[in-house]
């Protein structure tokens, strides 16, 4: 399996409206740098995945994230 890349991988899985969204809270959902700092990165996982039985926060109003997806993003 190829090793997961953020430009190919990652920033797909983040749709346009959601990274735009996302920039006025100070968050880069399509910058590298920002989401290769890990405690950034580790935020993001936080905030798309079910917390404690809770359903999913994000994306507001979905779709949210599959099983699949949050794996990826967090083997990356």
């Amino acid at each position: 399996m190829p090793q997961v890349s953020f430009e190919r991988d990652i920033t797909a899985l983040f749709r346009p409206v959601h990274i735009e969204h996302m920039k006025v809270h100070g968050v880069e959902l399509d910058d590298y740098t920002f989401m290769s700092n890990p405690e950034n990165a580790d935020k993001v996982l936080v905030t798309l995945s079910p917390q404690d039985a809770e359903p999913q926060l994000m994306a507001p109003g979905g779709p949210y994230w599959t099983a699949d997806q949050l794996a990826l993003f967090a083997q990356w």
